[in-house]
Order: structure tokens, then sequence, then C-alpha cells
């Protein structure tokens, strides 16, 4: 087996650990936020968006980029609302064959709103790779912040 590397990201949300846990199995929700612009970067424009939220339930999203469609799928391993999420993450058959990217999401309830902390483990080979996936996170974090039109109490990305 092979080893792994963490991506890890932090965001605080004024929003309800339920509202922050449900707009991510929310196909009109995760649209919306997934779509949302953030100041002084492009919009996405969103192709699709399929959630099948349950334990073994698939998700797949697209966006279209300069060098055309990204698709990215999982499968949902662990679905404990408003407290945890896990799925699997991919962008290409290789890698969902070799099954070694795990993205886990919990979420701790804060007095004005909650804590999100994003950890995506990943085979080392994509070492390199790995500040700009939990940039990537955070920024997904952002948009679901900026979606609920919130102001992050905290921002914080770590690699290990």
């Amino acid at each position: 087996m092979s080893r792994t590397i963490e991506a890890k990201t932090r965001h605080e949300f004024k929003a309800s650990a339920e509202r922050v846990f449900d707009a991510w199995l929310d196909p009109v929700k995760m649209r919306s936020w997934a779509a949302q612009p953030v100041p002084g970067m492009p919009s996405f424009d969103i192709r699709r968006v399929e959630i099948d939220a349950r334990v073994g339930g698939k998700f797949t999203f697209s966006d279209m980029r300069e060098d055309g469609e990204a698709v990215h799928w999982g499968y949902y391993l662990e679905i404990d609302r408003p407290r945890k999420l896990v799925f699997t993450w991919f962008t290409s058959e290789e890698e969902e064959q070799e099954n070694n990217s795990l993205v886990t999401l919990t979420i701790e309830p804060l007095d004005n709103g909650c804590r999100a902390t994003i950890v995506h483990s990943m085979d080392e080979r994509w070492a390199e790779w790995a500040k700009q996936t939990a940039a990537g996170w955070a920024f997904m974090l952002r948009q679901i912040d900026l979606y609920f039109g919130a102001e992050a109490n905290c921002d914080q990305s770590s690699v290990q």
C-alpha cells in the first residue's frame, strides 16, 4: 500500500452546522454555491450537479474550464448529519481504480455558527499538488460562506 499525504483546510461560518452540511448534499444548493462569484475570481460555468445523498451513493459535478469540462465524482462512505461527511474524490478513471483519494468534512457547532474542517487524504505522488488542493477546498468553503451571505471568522489552510 502506498503512503498518503493530507491537504487540510478549515473555515468558520456564522451559519449553523446543519445549514453548512446540507449545502454539500442538496444539488440545488451545491449548484448555487459552486457558481457563486468570488471577488477577484472569474465566475464558474457549472455544467452538472448530480447527487445521490446516501451511503454508497455517487455524486458528480463538472465545470467548464479553458481546456474543457472538468468532471469530479466520488461515493459517499459516511453521512452523519450535521457532523461528518466522508467521500471519495476522483477526476480520472485511473484514480477511481486506485481508490486512494478520501475527503473527510467535519463540522463542529460553535456559539455563533460552526467550524468546517476538510482533510483530503491522497497518494503521496500528489504531494506537489497538496497546497493547491487545500486551497481548492478552502475556496469551496468560501463560496459556501458567500452563498450564505455571511462573513468568515477564520480561514486557515495547511498541508501535512
